[in-house]
């Protein structure tokens, strides 16, 4: 598949569903490309891939989608000049429908790996017309109607309704038949101009012409009778293949286009198609030394498929084309042809010379200016290859930078708050009152002491290890941290993304911190391990960005003043919660002693509680939900992994 299909299915894919949405399919359709070079080929896959993304995270349908994609690519190619081919195509929308299946031939110079689907027009009436679709690739129908649809109302200007009427399908063949209902007066014409009136029939005196000197005028036909057998060949024919005359054409001739069974029914229903015939053995040299044929062959005609060969044997078999011709006085069908030839390398692979090639017309001079094409187009092409490497190179590396930005923005500020402010939302606008979280605040007992002892770069490596351990620890239980300032560490349950079990997640937060320093050493030697207080409380907070310049994402009321005054009103390895915590985790599994009632400052009076750890025997069915929430699983091994986070 060609990069000029994919680079419009691309362009739509942004138009229709913006920059970001686009960016996700490619990624879920795993498309490492972000541009597509249009005379490259790519991946069949890539298409279907690329629509099954869209269905998963648009849902939208497979229908509506390819219908979509086929009648942009009529526009998209508009921009490379392809509008004024399809123009001249035909005079009128019947004209353009029965040219169809030869528009990619057109185009074999510059596509010259291109797989045309096939098309057949029949049942013609003055109302429409029925189209015959045969294609190697599944899943295109509706990318076909609206290319259709919209031809007819870009170039000719009226509405076609197309319905399906039968699809079928081979392991390597999809034929659709179809239905075009459409104003068809042109066809009207055409049954007039086949009934000619008397006075202009010209007699068959003036139009005599011997067979011999008209096929001397084709070197390359072919007559064949009803039973395929071979009774004529031209001149440049019998230079190559001199044993023709009696063999079966479809023994001696694979059929490439139209695809079809090479039979006398089917060729007699499309005479106004362009065949394809390729001879089915190797083109096999007289006059030449084997030894050094192949010699010359491997030096000029190593070039790479795309299947990873070599077409070594693609240039040893003759390919012609051209168009079938009923001969009634004959009973035959004669077949004029001319051979295909890519490059010179070919030709002189096949056999042939340029005095073989009809001078009358153009044959020659499109071989010898075709080379000197080629050889212009593969030089631009590998320009534009390299060009195009060096893009996906850098935007592939600029990918993998755009994903350390994003995984840092969001240590900073939480991914769903980052990504409204990328959609350009103001800071005010994304601020919001939660009406209950818990928040937790934590320090080191004797803090300032320690750090008298050791050195500023074991105080460092002292609150590195503590907070590598928390944060682990915060992400295992659904919690968010908000700051770190010197040995105080702040987190928060319920926002941004809001919890019913918020005072429940920072419980088993505080409980499993606990157990955790103990495999935290006091690098002053003090004691045998760090020691810390722990305090919560649950209530109403603001919560939003502040700040340009290094913003953050903070938390504000007197929840927040509450909770700190917990842990500071607290004691060495113990939590400290406030009753209005108390009261959320009632129907949890926890143990919780009375502390009384202390004096807190700027509060007054508060009755506070001691969270002194779990209840073996406690509800069965809340742990299920909390297990569920923080999406966890339990290890088996039954080893103490607090330090670690549960995957």
């Amino acid at each position: 598949m060609y990069g000029l299909l994919l680079e419009s299915f691309l362009e739509v894919v942004q138009d229709k569903y913006g920059e970001e949405m686009a960016e996700k399919i490619r990624r879920q359709a795993n498309v490492p490309q972000h541009t597509f070079v249009t005379h490259k080929v790519y991946s069949e896959t890539l298409i279907p891939r690329m629509v099954s993304a869209i269905v998963d995270l648009t849902g939208d349908k497979v229908e509506e989608i390819m219908d979509l994609m086929g009648s942009s690519f009529v526009t998209f190619v508009t921009r490379y000049g392809y509008d004024k081919l399809l123009r001249v195509l035909g005079r009128n929308f019947r004209d353009f429908l029965n040219g169809l299946d030869n528009l990619h031939e057109y185009l074999r110079f510059s596509y010259p790996k291109l797989k045309p689907p096939s098309f057949f027009v029949d049942n013609e009436t003055a109302d429409g017309l029925t189209l015959h679709y045969r294609s190697k690739r599944k899943g295109f129908i509706h990318y076909v109607k609206g290319q259709i649809r919209m031809v007819a109302k870009i170039f000719y200007n009226m509405n076609v309704d197309v319905q399906v009427i039968s699809e079928s399908r081979t392991e390597a063949m999809t034929h659709v038949i179809m239905k075009l209902y459409f104003d068809n007066s042109a066809y009207d014409d055409v049954l007039k101009d086949d009934h000619p009136s008397t006075n202009e029939f010209i007699p068959s005196t003036q139009l005599n012409v011997s067979s011999q000197m008209f096929f001397s005028a084709f070197p390359f036909h072919m007559v064949f009778t009803r039973a395929l057998v071979i009774s004529s060949t031209g001149t440049g024919l019998q230079a190559i293949l001199p044993d023709l005359c009696g063999k079966q054409v479809d023994i001696e001739f694979a059929l490439s286009r139209p695809l079809l069974e090479l039979s006398w029914s089917n060729i007699m229903s499309h005479t106004n198609n362009i065949f394809e015939l390729t001879t089915t053995d190797p083109i096999i040299l007289r006059g030449r030394d084997e030894s050094t044929f192949e010699e010359d062959f491997d030096s000029v005609s190593r070039t790479t498929s795309m299947s990873g060969g070599f077409e070594l044997e693609a240039q040893k078999h003759l390919k012609l084309k051209g168009q079938m011709m009923y001969m009634k006085e004959w009973n035959a069908m004669m077949f004029l042809g001319t051979p295909v030839m890519p490059n010179l390398d070919t030709m002189f692979n096949t056999g042939l010379y340029i005095n073989d090639l009809s001078m009358h017309d153009s044959s020659r001079d499109l071989v010898l200016a075709g080379t000197q094409q080629s050889v212009e187009l593969k030089l631009a092409l590998d320009q534009e290859q390299q060009k195009s490497k060096k893009l996906e190179d850098s935007m592939r590396k600029l990918d993998i930078e755009m994903r350390k930005t994003d995984l840092l923005l969001y240590q900073m500020i939480p991914k769903a708050i980052a990504d409204r402010l990328r959609r350009g939302e103001k800071s005010l606008n994304i601020c919001e009152t939660f009406e209950s979280v818990t928040i937790l605040f934590s320090d080191v007992v004797g803090f300032t002491s320690i750090c008298s002892l050791i050195t500023p770069m074991q105080v460092v490596a002292m609150l590195n290890s503590m907070y590598t351990v928390f944060d682990r620890l915060s992400e295992r239980h659904n919690v968010y941290k908000v700051e770190t300032i010197g040995d105080a560490y702040m987190v928060v349950s319920g926002a941004p993304s809001r919890s019913k079990l918020h005072a429940h997640h920072i419980c088993e937060l505080a409980i499993d911190m606990l157990h955790s320093m103990k495999k935290i050493p006091d690098p002053s030697n003090r004691e045998d391990h760090l020691r810390i207080r722990i305090g919560t409380h649950s209530g109403m907070v603001v919560a939003g960005v502040v700040g340009l310049k290094m913003p953050r994402y903070c938390l504000f009321g007197d929840t927040v003043n509450t909770a700190s005054r917990m842990e500071s009103n607290g004691e060495e390895m113990k939590i400290h919660i406030s009753q209005t915590t108390k009261e959320l985790i009632e129907n949890g599994s926890y143990m919780v002693e009375q502390r009384g009632t202390i004096s807190v400052k700027g509060k007054g009076e508060m009755k506070t509680y001691w969270l002194t750890g779990k209840d073996p025997s406690g509800n069965t069915d809340f742990e299920t939900a909390m297990k569920k929430e923080n999406n966890i699983l339990v290890p088996k091994s039954g080893k103490d992994d607090s330090i670690s986070p549960r995957l």
